[in-house]
């Protein structure tokens, strides 16, 4: 064992030091860009839960905070600054499904103006988008460009089914087949 140890150069560790640094960098690397743009559950922390329930609390936007109306159904609030590129698609997705999906409302909040937000919700980069409920709890949020299909899908755990659409009207029979 010494032998080997002894046959190494300085050069030669550092080098073996730099790989094992570059292989962790880019594993880390990888995994941040798998979760950007992917909802994920709202994480309560202890007393949050009863404040929650109060309707306050830093996993509850009101009316005040967002300086907008809530959603009847749900709310997509968008963190974004002046200098951030993913911001302007994430706005477009954004409307594109608000405009789409009854009682949905959509509200854009500028970080820099909004620190006190943004260090309540620990924002830590932009865009982040939030899905509230219609009481203004966190449900989802989500950090980076997300698609529009994981918007709907996260919106899906929010809004209540039409009955009218569950009842099995024709167009769903029909959809159905087979018969």
């Amino acid at each position: 064992m010494e032998a080997a140890a002894a046959m190494l150069s300085p050069s030669m560790t550092g080098l073996i030091v730099l790989a094992a640094a570059l292989v962790a960098a880019t594993a880390l690397g990888l995994a941040l860009r798998g979760r950007a743009g992917r909802f994920r559950g709202a994480r309560f922390r202890g007393p949050v839960q009863a404040a929650q329930a109060a309707g306050t609390g830093p996993d509850v936007l009101t009316e005040a905070d967002l300086g907008s109306q809530l959603g009847p159904q749900a709310t997509l609030v968008q963190f974004s600054t002046a200098f951030c590129a993913p911001c302007r698609p994430t706005r477009q997705i954004l409307a594109q499904v608000a405009e789409t999906a009854d009682g949905v409302h959509h509200v854009e909040i500028d970080a820099a103006a909004r620190m006190d937000l943004v260090r309540r919700l620990h924002i830590n980069s932009t865009p982040t988008v939030l899905v509230l409920g219609p009481d203004g709890a966190i449900v989802r949020r989500a950090s980076g460009l997300p698609r529009k299909a994981d918007v709907v899908a996260a919106l899906g755990a929010v809004i209540e089914p039409d009955p009218e659409a569950v009842s099995g009207g024709a167009p769903r029979a029909a959809a159905g087949g087979g018969e």
